[in-house]
C-alpha cells in the first residue's frame, strides 16, 4: 500500500509553535464531540487544495466519526495553499459562508506572517462552532489523534 505521509517529519514550525497548535486542538475538542485535525505539507498535489483536503480527510478516516463532525485544516506551506473541510454533519449546520469567513480570517493572519496565531485562532473558531452544534457529552471520547499530521 502506498503511504501518503512521509516517514521523516518535515519541520515547518518551531517545536513551541507545534505544541501551541496541538494544545489549541485539545482545547477546542474539550468542548465538543467534534474532531479537529491539522495536516501540513510542503506542496499541494492538486491545483485546488480543497480536492487535496477531501483526499486527506478520507485517508485520515475522518469520515468515521460517530456524528460526522470532523474538520480538517489543510495547509501546503510552499505552495501557499490551504483549505478547511468539514464533514457532512458539521457542514450542514454551518454552511459554506462559515468556512469562507474562516479562510478569510486565516489568510489575514498569514499575510501578516502570523502563521501559528492564525492556525490557533481558526482552530478555536472551529471548536466554538462545533461546541454550539455538537456540545461535549460525558460519554464522548477522542476519536482521532490531536497531533499535527505532516506530509511531504
Amino acid at each position: 500500500m502506498f503511504n501518503l505521509f512521509s516517514k521523516k517529519k518535515q519541520s515547518f514550525f518551531p517545536k513551541e509553535d507545534e505544541e501551541r497548535m496541538v494544545e489549541a486542538i485539545r482545547s477546542a475538542e474539550n468542548q465538543t464531540s467534534g474532531e479537529v485535525r491539522l495536516f501540513v505539507e510542503s506542496k499541494c498535489a492538486y491545483i485546488n487544495p480543497v480536492e487535496r483536503a477531501i483526499e486527506l480527510f478520507a485517508e485520515l478516516h475522518m469520515h468515521e466519526t460517530k456524528e460526522r463532525n470532523g474538520v480538517l485544516l489543510y495547509i501546503a506551506m510552499k505552495d501557499r495553499q490551504l483549505a478547511i473541510y468539514g464533514d457532512h454533519g458539521i457542514h450542514a449546520k454551518l454552511g459554506q459562508a462559515f468556512w469562507e469567513q474562516e479562510i478569510a480570517t486565516i489568510l489575514s493572519e498569514f499575510h501578516k506572517h502570523h502563521y501559528t496565531d492564525g492556525i490557533c485562532k481558526i482552530i478555536g473558531d472551529i471548536g466554538n462552532a462545533l461546541k454550539m452544534h455538537f456540545p461535549y457529552e460525558s460519554d464522548d471520547k477522542n476519536e482521532l489523534s490531536d497531533g499535527i499530521v505532516f506530509g511531504k
